[in-house]
């Protein structure tokens, strides 16, 4: 296997004021994650600076970012036990930073950009999921309804019922993310995600620093396992393609994505019915069991969630992933229905299960 030849230096051009939280973040976790070192920052122009980082792959210190592991896992061409080592030693980092660094802080004084300010009233939840142009069509009479009067409908998921109410959902997330809430943070990256993350033989190596700093680290867990579920391997590929074409040497077609079998909205009843499988990889797969096998161990105790369901307080942070990335009006109907299917299983998290749940797919399935 070759990838493409990378360059010595990695160069990042930001606006001055995401240069200096770049910069200020590096310098947050250098030291306690294992980081490319920052070589040098100069000035482009009179609103942009550039910094210079070791391309950590030109000096071999890794060889693929999460994202190509198990993409390659995925097709039989990796295998799946280094993508559980990498998530273990994601979730050992995660550990230790919080066994030095970690302590019981508001939210008001961590990095706010991935949360606090998107569920701020006004803010991007609110201008994506509560205007009256982004509509859903009823299955029966064709009638376009505003998403944010699906109020008090009964989701009927794959069998089992649910409460899926749009704006209660974002509402609670809201209320819950308040900035005195008092949650377990630490010095951490602030975005694991799989484009962020690459493989070494010391472990994990940690990329991009503007959200680096002081972090929740319910949430932090809450990103990665969306990322992993969802994300990864399904939204970003299909909605955002120039992202992993651009960070991802290798940036592989998913190997497979969510499909709906039978989607059913009725506004007379409040009801929708969907029915949907969720085929997902060997390597995704790993990754996935491995991550919720440490939160519900030595993961979900650094961090501070409750024994035997600690997937419950992730559920304000999962609502701000599952609305907050991907910009509702470019969904398809079904796509769209896909996420409120998961905003209504986030909200019920006592049966993690569902949430969690994904198809097997054999390598043999998937095209290399």
């Amino acid at each position: 296997m070759t990838t493409p030849a990378a360059p010595p230096v990695f160069r990042k051009a930001l606006p001055l004021a995401r240069a200096n939280a770049e910069e200020f973040g590096w310098l947050q976790v250098a030291g306690r994650l294992q980081v490319p070192a920052l070589l040098a920052r100069s000035r482009l122009d009179a609103h942009t600076d550039e910094l210079l980082y070791e391309n950590v792959f030109a000096s071999g210190r890794c060889q693929l970012l999460l994202g190509d592991l198990i993409a390659l896992a995925d097709r039989g061409r990796a295998p799946t036990g280094d993508v559980a080592a990498l998530l273990d030693a994601v979730c050992d980092d995660l550990i230790a930073t919080t066994t030095t660094t970690g302590r019981r802080t508001a939210l008001s004084a961590c990095t706010p950009a991935l949360y606090a300010d998107r569920i701020r009233p006004g803010g991007r939840i609110d201008l994506w999921y509560l205007k009256d142009d982004l509509t859903v069509t009823d299955t029966h009479t064709g009638e376009q309804v505003p998403l944010h009067t699906v109020t008090g409908y009964t989701a009927t998921v794959n069998g089992t019922p649910l409460l899926l109410d749009v704006p209660a959902a974002i509402d609670a997330a809201r209320s819950a993310l308040h900035p005195d809430g008092q949650w377990t943070s630490a010095l951490t990256q602030g975005d694991p995600t799989e484009p962020n993350i690459a493989d070494s033989a010391a472990g994990a190596c940690w990329l991009d620093f503007e959200h680096a700093g002081r972090n929740v680290l319910a949430g932090e867990i809450a990103n990665l396992l969306w990322y992993l579920l969802a994300l990864g391997g399904w939204l970003v590929p299909t909605y955002q393609p120039d992202v992993y074409t651009r960070t991802l040497p290798l940036h592989l077609p998913a190997a497979a994505t969510p499909t709906v079998e039978r989607a059913e909205l009725s506004v007379r009843h409040r009801r929708l019915d969907l029915h949907y499988t969720w085929p997902t990889g060997p390597g995704r797969h790993t990754a996935l069991t491995r991550l919720l096998a440490r939160i519900t161990s030595d993961l979900g105790d650094a961090a501070g969630l409750p024994p035997d369901r600690q997937l419950t307080p992730l559920g304000p942070f999962l609502a701000l992933r599952i609305l907050g990335v991907i910009p509702p009006h470019l969904l398809t109907t079904t796509d769209l229905l896909l996420l409120l299917a998961k905003l209504a299983q986030a909200q019920h998290l006592n049966n993690s299960a569902q949430f969690t749940h994904t198809d097997p797919l054999t390598t043999t399935s998937v095209e290399a």
